[in-house]
């Protein structure tokens, strides 16, 4: 069993002028092919007024990841990176980074992703917009 931190970010594109992005990080311990348990979720929103480019997105995902008390290594999908190498996107990181791989990577990525999408949509809601 191994510790990851599933992380996912919705909303990169405008909405009325500026950027309403949310971060979500899954902390899980994972076998190859299984989630074993969820150890912790955290989201965090974002607002920016340009567009996110690779180090503001390594940016919100330390920072959400920060308020984590569960250690592991990040993972998330090669295009919330831009698709850019792992080797580069990992020198970014302070701590250990990884593309998402296994089928248990990929399972709390989903679940990453819609926790990230579905609160998203309920700011966006509550914003009225």
């Amino acid at each position: 069993m191994f510790n990851i931190i599933a992380v996912d970010i919705s909303g990169r594109h405008r909405v009325d002028g500026y950027y309403l992005m949310v971060c979500a990080a899954v902390a899980a311990s994972v076998t190859a092919d299984h989630i074993e348990k969820v150890h912790q979720v955290h989201i965090r929103s974002f607002r920016s007024e340009s567009a996110p480019d690779v180090p503001s997105v390594v940016r919100i995902m330390e920072e959400t990841v920060s308020e984590i008390r569960f250690g592991g290594t990040i993972v998330t999908e090669p295009g919330d990176m831009y698709n850019k190498p792992q080797w580069l996107v990992d020198s970014m990181f302070s701590g250990n980074f990884k593309y998402e791989e296994s089928l248990s990577e990929r399972l709390c990525m989903q679940l990453a992703h819609h926790i990230s999408l579905s609160a998203r949509k309920l700011l966006l809601r509550e914003l009225d917009i």
